[in-house]
């Protein structure tokens, strides 16, 4: 079985056979999915990271940021790999001048505070997410 640990590595393999990664940060083995997704990211170096460990770093980094660019998808919003994934509460459809419509939603967070969303077009599933005060 072929272990792969680095992003240079994933792009020279050809993923015949049993092939599996390296998490580089939980450090497990886990094999390479052949359908719906690998089963790693990468990460700001390149580092290859498991779906579970990209959900706890998204979760971290809206905490610290209280902000993130999510997806919104058959009312949720989730991270991209779908570990991660909020159901919407509330949605309004508007307007919008270049994308014609606008989709609104909020959600609570992993932080349990409210937060916004929205959603630019019926082209794209990419939702713009930030922390905002409770009314």
């Amino acid at each position: 079985m072929q272990i792969i640990e680095s992003a240079a590595q994933a792009k020279a393999t050809t993923f015949r056979g049993l092939v599996a990664f390296r998490c580089s940060a939980c450090h497990t083995v886990k094999p390479v999915k052949h359908s719906g997704g690998t089963g790693y990211g990468y990460d700001r170096d390149d580092n290859l990271v498991c779906y579970a460990c990209c959900s706890e770093r998204d979760k971290r980094d809206m905490r610290a940021n209280g902000r993130a660019t999510l997806y919104l998808s058959q009312g949720k919003v989730t991270n991209w790999p779908g570990t991660l994934a909020f159901p919407v509460a509330e949605r309004r459809t508007g307007y919008h001048n270049i994308a014609g419509k606008r989709y609104d939603v909020w959600f609570r967070g992993p932080d349990r505070a409210l937060w916004h969303g929205v959603q630019y077009g019926d082209n794209t599933q990419i939702c713009h997410c930030r922390r905002i005060k409770e009314r």
